[in-house]
């Protein structure tokens, strides 16, 4: 199991490139502003409401996993001191 000592940007690298080649085709119709939480070593990812929502949920599947964390549709989980505006197609 990874863990942060394994290195934040590993998990951040693995769950950006499976999120865009696995999952995002499948959920960002249907999902557009909820969050994703993901375990980069099996692939198994949660949705929820907020960011706290989908890590509980992944987590009854995969206790103590540290997740990748991703807004579905959008280029940032969150905005510090500003907005979050639409990705344009």
């Amino acid at each position: 199991m990874l863990t942060t000592e394994d290195g934040i940007d590993q998990i951040v690298r693995l769950g950006e490139a499976i999120y865009q080649r696995e999952i995002r085709p499948k959920v960002e119709d249907q999902h557009r502003g909820e969050f994703l939480a993901l375990d980069v070593e099996s692939g198994d990812y949660a949705i929820g409401a907020d960011e706290l929502t989908a890590v509980r949920n992944l987590r009854v599947r995969r206790p103590g996993v540290v997740p990748y964390i991703v807004r579905i549709g959008h280029p940032t989980a969150a905005v510090i001191g500003g907005h979050l505006q639409e990705p344009q197609p």
